[in-house]
C-alpha cells in the first residue's frame, strides 16, 4: 500500500517537474537584465514593491514561454542527450497538462505586469511570449541558421519591460539594452552549440556549427561579440552613465572579445566561453545599475564614446556580412533571398539604432549649448 510518505514524494516530484519545465536557470539570466533597466530608468531604486511585481510577472511570462517551447519541441528533446531528461520526454508531465500550465503562466504574467506596473510592460511580456513561441520555436529554430540571431529578440525584451514598468514608455536607452542582449545571444548560444553539435545534428536543427562548420562559427562569434561591446558603449552617453559603467563595460568588453578570439584557436574552450558570456552580461548590467545608484565621475566627451562605439559596431557588422558572403551558411531548403533578408533585418536594425543614437546625441548637445 502507498502510505502518506509515498504520496507526498509523488506530489513533490510533480511540483519539481513543473518548476523544471519553466527553465529557472534561463529565467535568472533574463531577470538580471530587468532590474538594472528599472534602476537606470528611475535613476535610483524604483521601490521594492515595483521590483517584486515586475520580477514576479516577468518570471511567470518567461516561464510560460519556456513551457510551451518544450511542448512543441518534445520530439527533438527526446533525441538530444542534453534535453532527453526533461519532464515531457520522460513522461513526468503530459503535453496537454504542460500546455495549460504554460498558457496560464503567460496570462498570469501579463496580468501582474499590467495591473502592478504599466500596460506597456504587460503588452511587451505578451509580445515576447508570442515571439518566442510562434516565431522562434515554430518557425526559425528548425529551418534557418539565423534562428538564434533573430529569435534572441525574445530574450532581450525583459530589459524593455523593466524600463516600461518604471516610465510607461520606451526611449533610446532601453533599446540599446535590448540590442546588447540581442547581439550577445548568438555568441553565447553558438558556444553552447559547439559543445552539443552532435545533438543538434541528430535532431536536424540547423545550428550554425552543424551547417557552416567550426571556422565560420568562430568568426561569427567574434564579430557578434565586437558588435555587442560597441552597443554597450553607446549606452554611456545615451543614458548619461559615468565611469563606473564605462570602465566596467570597457574591461568586460575586452575580456569578451579576447575570449572569442582565443576560442577560435581552441574549440575545447567552448563551454568556458559560454560561461564567460554569462558573466559578461551579468557584469555589464550590474555595473549600469550600480552607476545609477552612486554618483560617479563624468565619463567625458559623449562624442568620443559614440565614435569609439560606432567603430566597433561597424567593424562587427562588416565582419558578419563578409563572413556570410564568403561561406555557405544557409540551411538546407532556405533560399538565398530568405537568408539575405534574415541577415538584412539584423543589419537594418543595428544601422537604424546607430542612426537614432547619433540623432539623440546631437539633440542633447544642441540643447546643452542653447
Amino acid at each position: 500500500m502507498n502510505g502518506p510518505d509515498t504520496t507526498e514524494r509523488v506530489h513533490t516530484s510533480k511540483v519539481r517537474a513543473y518548476i523544471e519545465l519553466t527553465k529557472p536557470r534561463i529565467i535568472e539570466l533574463l531577470l538580471i537584465t530587468t532590474v538594472p533597466a528599472m534602476v537606470v530608468a528611475e535613476r535610483g531604486w524604483p521601490g521594492w514593491w515595483l521590483v517584486a511585481v515586475v520580477l514576479a510577472g516577468g518570471t511567470l511570462s518567461a516561464g510560460g514561454a519556456n513551457v510551451i517551447n518544450q511542448v512543441y519541441d518534445r520530439d527533438i528533446d527526446r533525441i538530444m542527450k542534453r534535453t532527453a531528461g526533461r519532464p515531457i520526454p520522460t513522461d513526468r508531465i503530459s503535453p496537454k497538462a504542460a500546455t495549460w500550465f504554460g498558457v496560464a503562466l503567460g496570462v498570469a504574467g501579463f496580468a501582474i505586469l499590467t495591473v502592478g506596473s504599466t500596460l506597456l510592460a504587460g503588452l511587451l511580456s505578451l509580445a515576447a511570449f508570442g515571439f518566442y513561441v510562434l516565431v522562434y520555436t515554430m518557425v526559425l529554430k528548425r529551418t534557418t541558421t539565423q534562428n538564434i540571431v533573430i529569435g534572441g529578440a525574445a530574450g532581450a525584451v525583459p530589459a524593455l519591460i523593466g524600463w516600461a514598468a518604471v516610465t510607461g514608455d520606451l526611449s533610446v536607452a532601453p533599446w540599446l539594452m535590448f540590442a546588447m542582449i540581442l547581439f550577445w545571444t548568438p555568441p553565447h548560444f553558438w558556444a553552447l552549440s559547439l559543445k552539443y553539435e552532435e545533438d543538434y545534428r541528430l535532431a536536424k536543427i540547423p545550428m550554425l556549427p552543424v551547417i557552416a562548420g567550426d571556422e565560420s562559427t568562430f568568426k561569427e562569434i567574434i564579430w557578434y561579440s565586437v558588435m555587442t561591446v560597441g552597443v554597450s558603449l553607446m549606452l554611456v552617453p545615451t543614458a548619461s552613465l559615468s565611469w563606473v559603467y564605462a570602465g566596467a563595460a570597457g574591461v568586460l568588453g575586452m575580456v569578451l572579445i579576447f575570449g572569442s578570439i582565443r576560442l577560435r584557436s581552441d574549440r575545447a574552450r567552448a563551454m568556458r566561453y559560454f560561461g564567460l558570456t554569462n558573466l559578461y552580461l551579468a557584469g555589464v548590467f550590474i555595473a549600469m545599475m550600480a552607476d545609477s545608484l552612486v554618483n560617479g565621475l563624468d565619463s567625458g566627451a559623449p562624442v568620443v564614446w559614440l565614435i569609439a562605439a560606432t567603430f566597433l559596431v561597424l567593424v562587427g557588422a562588416v565582419g558578419i556580412i563578409v563572413t556570410e558572403a564568403a561561406s555557405n551558411m544557409r540551411a538546407p531548403g532556405v533560399s538565398r533571398t530568405r537568408h539575405a533578408t534574415e541577415i538584412g533585418v539584423t543589419m537594418a536594425f543595428v544601422a537604424g539604432l546607430t542612426a537614432v543614437v547619433w540623432i539623440d546625441a546631437s539633440q542633447r548637445l544642441l540643447f546643452t549649448n542653447l
